[in-house]
């Protein structure tokens, strides 16, 4: 069913975790974005049109200047993603220039999914980029976010991209291979969910806990994510992005992740 899905959706907007972009050390791993990147192409190739919501601002950010890395004020935090912002695109540019491809950054907060002319204008600029072969890349503007207008997490913020886009498919790129019934990081009996039809029936029959050191969303926020987004009748993939080849193995039913369908 993934395999046929992703054959079938020529709109894909693919969101990559802060937890799928970062090594042991906190840093960007270049070698696996590079692989993210190769398969991107291949989808291009396939007459796909992509967009990426990113995080990793502040992991980028702290990787530039270590000296911050401890500190918890907000003016700090701030200023570490806007220094992470120029690093990520950077690794962003580099992977994609060696297929000749340009990117475009949009930075966004909650308001400006709530004012219709500000929405109109995110959906024209989202448009015009991927129409023109410009491959968008997403993030919330944390530089600007306080709590009145902030998205909260990069998964929601993925959600309303794809529904503002009309996309045919949502790919969530975590660290975990989809939603298991107990965190599969501490207990082996964890059992992955290949399908889930019903999210309120499933949020009551999995234990939802914790959420990781750098990602500020854990599996509630993509259970959300993927609720937003079947309203509008868009399925969502949540797959381990940490795998190498993830995307092209799910397309080559050689991989295993949970599908969000509501039938």
């Amino acid at each position: 069913m993934i395999s046929e899905i992703i054959k079938n959706s020529r709109k894909i907007v693919i969101k990559i975790g802060s937890n799928t972009l970062s090594n042991d050390e906190g840093q960007i791993n270049e070698t696996l974005l590079q692989n993210i990147g190769k398969q991107i192409y291949h989808l291009i190739q396939m007459q796909k049109q992509i967009v990426i919501v990113s995080s990793g601002a502040r992991i980028a950010g702290t990787a530039a200047i270590n000296k911050w890395l401890r500190k918890e004020d907000m003016h700090y935090k701030q200023a570490l993603c806007a220094i992470g912002q120029v690093e990520l695109m950077n690794a962003y540019k580099k992977v994609f220039n060696h297929y000749d491809l340009h990117i475009g950054q949009m930075l966004l907060t909650r308001d400006d999914f709530l004012d219709a002319h500000r929405t109109l204008n995110i959906r024209n600029t989202l448009f015009t980029l991927v129409d023109e072969g410009v491959i968008p890349i997403v993030n919330e503007n944390d530089t600007v976010s306080v709590e009145e207008i902030t998205i909260g997490d990069n998964d929601s913020l993925a959600a309303y991209t794809a529904n503002l886009w009309n996309a045919d498919l949502l790919i969530m790129m975590s660290d975990i291979d989809g939603v298991y019934t107990k965190d599969p990081k501490n207990n082996e009996e964890a059992r992955l969910i290949k399908e889930i039809n019903d999210i309120h029936l499933i949020k009551e029959q999995i234990e939802m806990e914790g959420k990781s050191e750098f990602g500020t969303g854990g599996i509630q926020t993509k259970i959300e994510a993927a609720r937003k987004v079947n309203d509008y009748g868009i399925p969502m993939i949540l797959s381990n992005g940490r795998k190498m080849d993830i995307l092209m193995d799910l397309l080559n039913n050689k991989e295993l992740a949970t599908l969000f369908l509501r039938r």
